[in-house]
């Protein structure tokens, strides 16, 4: 090697540098088309399944909340055509479980008989014998309580392990 020459080892002085090289191949990456809604779909899939997933099971457990509020309100409906007697909460109860196919669904707890006056979407109690504000006599009333357990369907849930869905109806019977 004379003085004029001399000698330089960075990667851009080789033949066919690796520097160059690796500089070319990034240039033509950036240059290509094809693929590119491929790679975002693998990006954007996880986040939006992720997204997705707690959604469903919240949407399961809303329908059989509703299921859980027709089992106690078809329970009311019964108690508004039977009298109410000393087997009436055992009567009502099967009422509640037979209205339902979810598993574990229970009258819980019981359904009781009282007196009382309406007071907006409440029942208020007051003797059997006594006039309500409104002037009506106080009326007879059944309340109807159903439950059941809920465990979500996928291993992680906003609900956590498990959950008791409750529903409750009030039927006024005279």
């Amino acid at each position: 090697m004379t003085s004029a020459q001399t000698a330089d080892f960075s990667p851009f002085s080789h033949k066919g540098g690796t520097l160059r090289r690796a500089a070319n191949i990034l240039a033509a990456l950036r240059r290509a088309k094809g693929g590119t809604a491929a790679v975002e779909f693998a990006l954007a899939a996880p986040v939006l399944l992720g997204l997705l997933v707690p959604v469903a099971d919240l949407g399961i457990a809303y329908s059989e909340k509703n299921q859980i509020q027709q089992a106690a309100q078809a329970g009311a409906q019964y108690a508004a055509f039977h009298p109410w007697n000393t087997n009436s909460p055992t009567d009502i109860a099967n009422a509640v479980r037979a209205a339902s196919n979810l598993p574990g669904v229970a009258a819980t707890p019981a359904p009781t008989q009282l007196c009382g006056c309406p007071s907006g979407s409440a029942v208020t109690a007051a003797s059997c014998t006594s006039t309500c504000s409104t002037g009506e006599s106080a009326g007879y009333y059944v309340v109807v309580n159903a439950q059941a357990p809920y465990t979500p369907k996928l291993p992680y849930s906003v609900l956590g392990d498990s959950a008791t869905l409750t529903a409750q109806s009030t039927i006024r019977i005279r």
